[in-house]
């Protein structure tokens, strides 16, 4: 059962579309006037039975003329109303669904990250597809069946109460019944709506996996789950839309009913008791007045199905939209950081009770490279997560040159740090776009190719057939890993940043290629503050401090002889992972 706070929601919401459609409201106004000329003309189609009745009867030149001109004038008319109509209001909802978009996604990117991880990107992606396109179905499809077929209705009631006020009023005897009906099928259209936008939500995320996890499907024969999962999403997705259907002809026939038996009564009072001194003419003009105000009447239940389901869409979209940005509230300008940062007892956990960092303090001087080692879960990447701020600290706090990071804006912030991780993320682009991304694209043909050189990947590149401006595919699948790796250092070496975080940098590289990487990373860490986490030796022993991590502290800390030479967790740590380096 609809409780009255969610009706207030379910307007509230649409209230909140129809905002989006004032946007445009002279584009709006041409859709009225359309349809208004469009309305118009129904009554005069019932007219036209009264004077073709009284021409039979008594055919003069004039009355013959005007039936048979008439029809063509009338749908002229109407063709052109229509088309105007119909023209204004497409564009007004394909705009409402482009600026819905558009605002949705560019919130999304700007969403904290742990929004990302609470939600699947399928469902991410249903949302902003499938739910913001539900939206035209309330914001204009609804809208054009409420101009036309309201206007149409109000105009044959106008000609019906003209006609005849007793018999229209009799017929309003339905009125009650057939509102009943539209609100309870109202209920049901919106609880049939929310589960297919839910299934829709299934399949994307599905869809989603499957492909992107296709070497893990194939290789342990996960076809057949992935199928029924898929088939399982699709079959309820088919039943709602069945369910939804069916109500919809349901709302419809029952409504057609009622109206039917209204015509019924009025009939037989017409002509057994009522006596009303009315030619055949009017009667049949009155009839045909009801008749023809059947269909808009059939439309405007119809549309309870358009407005319940982009009402649901809507209410789905700006649920999104509602959800929180980043913080950015920092006000201190930041040109090109030195690079001194303070960890100040630092406590983090992705969930509530379970912390990853606990009162963590360390430091790194500008210019100096720290490394920072540690069994898997000591939380050395959320250390790299932490200060480009991706995530906030539960407790203390972390300073950029003396100021805490919440003190800058989130661009001069993020402006200062170059990062390459071991998960390397590359777009359906080309090399030269994907290494100059972002606000790198206004570097020279010159930069980009010394980016690529020092990063030892422009001597795969120059080989291929369309060098920089080689498609990689999706998420670089054209490249093996190695070389996606490269294009990733190619593109932190390329932005010069003051501040470099490298979490696996090197971790998919071949031995031949790490040493290579390795002298431009050293050449490239002169003059910046430089974070390393690795497991590799080649990385590490150079470091001008290591930090050994164990359950989110720092449990040791030295240059690489030092920790040696203490033979505590990181000697073990060296002889486990790279005594065979």
């Amino acid at each position: 059962m609809t409780t009255p706070l969610q009706q207030e929601n379910t307007w509230q919401t649409y209230k909140r579309l129809l905002r989006y459609t004032r946007r445009h409201g002279w584009v709006l106004a041409g859709s009225v006037l359309g349809y208004l000329i469009y309305s118009a003309m129904q009554p005069l189609v019932a007219e036209m039975m009264r004077i073709i009745t009284e021409t039979i009867e008594n055919p003069t030149p004039e009355r013959v003329l005007l039936i048979c001109i008439a029809p063509f004038v009338i749908n002229l008319i109407q063709g052109i109303g229509q088309f105007i109509g119909a023209y204004c209001i497409t564009w007004v909802g394909q705009r409402i669904v482009y600026d819905l978009r558009n605002e949705t996604f560019q919130h999304v990117l700007r969403l904290p990250t742990r929004e990302y991880q609470k939600s699947a990107s399928g469902r991410l992606l249903s949302r902003i597809t499938y739910d913001a396109q539900q939206v035209t179905a309330a914001g204009t499809d609804a809208v054009t069946i409420i101009l036309r077929e309201g206007l149409t209705v109000i105009g044959l009631l106008g000609y019906l109460l003209y006609s005849n006020w007793k018999l229209t009023m009799i017929l309003f005897t339905v009125g009650p019944i057939i509102a009943l009906m539209v609100n309870y099928m109202s209920k049901r259209f919106r609880a049939i709506s929310r589960r297919i936008q839910g299934s829709m939500g299934n399949i994307t995320q599905y869809l989603g996996e499957a492909i992107e996890g296709n070497q893990p499907v194939k290789i342990f024969a996960g076809q057949a789950l992935e199928e029924e999962r898929f088939e399982r999403a699709s079959r309820r997705f088919q039943k709602q839309h069945v369910k939804m259907e069916v109500s919809k002809v349901t709302s419809t026939v029952t409504v057609q009913l009622v109206v039917a038996i209204g015509v019924g009564v009025i009939t037989y009072l017409y002509i057994q008791i009522m006596g009303e001194a009315i030619t055949v003419g009017e009667f049949l003009a009155f009839i045909a007045a009801v008749a023809l105000i059947q269909k808009p009447l059939k439309q405007l239940t119809d549309v309870n199905v358009k407005i319940q389901r982009g009402v649901t869409g809507a209410a789905s979209v700006f649920d999104l939209m509602d959800r929180e940005a980043e913080p950015d509230i920092g006000t201190v300008p930041l040109q090109r950081a030195r690079g001194d940062i303070v960890f100040d007892k630092v406590t983090f956990g992705y969930a509530p009770d379970a912390p990853v960092l606990r009162d963590l303090s360390f430091s790194v001087s500008p210019g100096q490279t720290l490394a920072m080692v540690g069994r898997s879960g000591a939380g050395k990447s959320t250390v790299a997560a932490l200060i480009p701020r991706f995530y906030d600290p539960d407790a203390g706090q972390i300073l950029l040159d003396g100021q805490p990071l919440t003190a800058y804006s989130l661009a001069d912030l993020r402006r200062q740090i170059a990062m390459v991780t071991q998960k390397v993320v590359l777009f359906n682009d080309t090399i030269r776009n994907n290494i100059a991304y972002g606000e790198l694209r206004s570097r020279s043909e010159a930069e980009i190719i010394q980016a690529a050189k020092d990063a030892y990947a422009w001597d795969f590149i120059s080989k291929l057939e369309h060098g920089l401006d080689t498609e990689v595919g999706q998420d670089g699948m054209q490249l093996s890993g190695g070389q996606r790796q490269r294009l990733a250092i190619a593109r932190a070496l390329l932005k010069d940043a003051p501040i470099l975080i490298l979490d696996e940098a090197t971790s998919a590289l071949d031995n031949e290629s790490e040493h290579y990487i390795q002298q431009a990373l050293e050449r490239v860490m002169k003059g910046r503050t430089t974070i390393v986490i690795a497991h590799r030796l080649t990385t590490i022993e150079k470091a001008d401090r290591i930090l050994v991590m164990d359950q989110g502290q720092v449990v040791e800390s030295g240059t690489h002889e030092e920790l040696l030479a203490q033979g505590g967790q990181y000697g073990q740590l060296h002889q486990m992972n790279f005594a065979d380096h």
